[in-house]
This record gives structure tokens, sequence and C-alpha cells, in this order.
């Protein structure tokens, strides 16, 4: 564990945190300080080995089974949360999936069920955890904000992307969402920021760059040439998190090696 923590006395709820991005931010908050409920939909085995990981260098954290779309199994994951922790501080909104179709094609489960998980998830989480913020604000021994959320976006709220309808769409008003609830929020001293992940190297996008050929595909919308890793967006989070950010609220920062320049542009200006 680093020597001094920046989030060291803070609880975090970190949704779909058992894999990928989930877990690279997880296992950076703990290293930071922060004691950390490992949220996860179906992996139990995934999730527990993030925990073991976790306090196998002295952190501690928790596995909660819990779907966020759904707004009782919510309330009682914050409910055992209080009940462990006593509190919140920080709130990570990563949990999302990927139903894709052509859009013609798109049946409307496909297009509910990325909506559900993707919007109304982070919806549901974070207006438990303001609540939470609102009602115990500033603690000044913790941290110069009440509460930090953070929604993880994706560079397809900005870039649109055929075959894809539902996860844009749900991604573009993670954008709106967050900017509206950092408007409201910020005046308890709740700061709300996105992150806007590029391509990495996560189970959901495998198919992305699990063969030479497909990577070099890939990089090829990437102008740094490489694809990201889940450790790039946990360092991110766990510097946006902490009071050395204390003045960003409403904006998402894209991290994604400069897909968000459209590099196919560079030579065709």
């Amino acid at each position: 564990m680093n020597s001094s923590p920046s989030l060291k006395g803070q609880a975090a709820l970190v949704t779909g945190a058992d894999s990928g991005i989930g877990k690279g931010v997880a296992l950076a908050l703990a290293h930071a300080g922060a004691s950390v409920v490992i949220n996860f939909a179906h992996n139990h085995d995934a999730a527990e080995e993030t925990v073991n990981e976790i306090k196998a260098a002295g952190g501690m954290a928790f596995a909660y089974q819990a779907d966020v779309s759904h707004e009782e199994e919510v309330q009682a994951m914050f409910a055992e949360m209080f009940k462990q922790y006593g509190t919140i501080d920080i709130l990570v909104n990563n949990a999302g999936l990927q139903k894709d179709s052509k859009f013609v094609d798109m049946t409307l489960d496909q297009w509910n069920t990325v909506i559900s998980i993707n919007l109304t998830g982070q919806f549901l989480c974070s207006r438990e955890a303001a609540r939470e913020f609102i009602r115990r604000g500033v603690v000044e021994d913790r941290s110069r904000a009440a509460g930090k959320i953070i929604c993880m976006s994706s560079v397809h709220e900005v870039i649109p992307w055929a075959g894809h309808v539902n996860y844009a769409a749900s991604k573009g008003g993670i954008s709106m969402f967050m900017k509206s609830i950092a408007q409201e929020l910020a005046p308890h001293k709740i700061r709300v920021v996105g992150i806007g992940p590029g391509a990495i190297q996560t189970p959901i996008n495998k198919a992305a760059w699990d063969t030479p050929e497909a990577l070099d595909k890939l990089l090829t919308l990437i102008p740094y040439n490489r694809i990201g890793k889940p450790e790039d967006i946990g360092k991110l989070a766990a510097w946006l998190v902490s009071d050395d950010a204390d003045y960003i609220t409403g904006t998402t920062i894209f991290m994604d090696g400069g897909m968000t320049l459209y590099p196919g542009f560079a030579d065709n200006g």
C-alpha cells in the first residue's frame, strides 16, 4: 500500500468491479487507502479475487452482488456498505455492458437492457450516494468535498458508433446526466466527474485486441499507438477523487490515446 495514501479513511463503492476497468479502479482506490466495496452482478469468484488481492496488499474490501438497474438491490447494497463502513465518500459508477446489433434489427430488450444498466444504474447509485453526502456533509480531516462521484462514460459519448446505437446513446446520456447533477450538487460540496475511456484491454472488447491483426486494426484509431490498460483508468480515478483534483467537477476527462482526435482526418485534411 502507498506509504502516504491520499484516500485514507474514505469509503468507496465501485460498481462492476469484478473485472476490467472496474477492477483496475478498485485496486487503485484501495492502494490510495480507501476501503472498497466490490460490486458485481454475476461473477462471484472474480469479485472475491479482487477482494483477496486488495486484502493481500493490506487494504480493506468486501464484495456485494447487486444489479444496479434494480432500485431495491441498490438500496440494499448501500445499506450494507453503511453497516460495514459507516458511510460513503466515493462512488464510481462503472457497471456497463453491450448488446450489439444493427439498428434495424435491434430488439427492445437489447435497447432496454443497455440503457437500464449503463444509464439508469448510474442514476440509482448516484442518488443514494448524494443523499448520504448531503446528510453527512464535509468531514474536514477526510476530504475537502462532501463526496465524489465518477461517472464512467466512453469516447462514444461524442463519437457515433454504428451497430452500437444503444451503447452510444447510453454514454451520451451519461454525459448530460453527469453535468446536470454536478451543477445541482456543487453547492453541497459534492463533485461529479466523468471519465471517457477509449480502447482499454478488457474482456468486454477482447475481440478487438486478442489477435495481432485485430490489434493492428484497432491501433489505426489510436494516434498514441497503444491500447489502454485498466490501471491507466485506475490511476486517473484515484487522482480525480483526491483533494488534488478538488476544483474539478462537471466535465468528462477522456483517456483514449487521442481517439477523440478523429485520426481519420490526420492525412485527409
